[in-house]
């Protein structure tokens, strides 16, 4: 079923579009060589919008200081509007039976757009 699910968030349910959005991000942060950790965090978000199913956020216990400061700086500069849009689409997902899913897909990414550094990405078991 998560194979389905998430071959049909690709194609169908803005995986590919988010995955690319994340994508360009983390290569401008790259760029801007200060910017790196943020490019990671965009980077790791990118994966994840690409195959969301089958896959959690958590929190890592070894994240230091310095990453809660990088969270504020980046939920300052975009983590806030991020995470607003993955509520809105959310929202417009589960208004509809077949996108509620997909709308929940969404809320799982709200958290990480929100404060992506100090987290990791996991697989779930079964």
């Amino acid at each position: 079923m998560r194979l389905i699910l998430n071959v049909l968030w690709f194609v169908l349910g803005s995986g590919f579009v988010l995955a690319l959005g994340y994508g360009l991000a983390a290569l401008i942060c790259f760029a801007l060589i200060v910017t790196i950790p943020f490019g990671i965090a965009s980077m790791r978000l990118a994966v994840y919008s690409l195959w969301p199913f089958g896959r959690t956020i958590v929190s890592r216990p070894d994240a230091g200081v310095g990453s809660g400061i990088a969270n504020v700086l980046w939920v300052v500069v975009a983590g806030w509007w991020l995470a607003l849009t993955h509520i809105a689409a959310g929202i417009a997902l589960c208004v509809t039976i077949i996108g509620i899913p997909f709308g929940i897909a969404n809320f799982k990414l709200v958290p990480a757009a929100f404060w992506p550094l100090g987290r990791e990405i996991v697989e779930l078991e079964g």
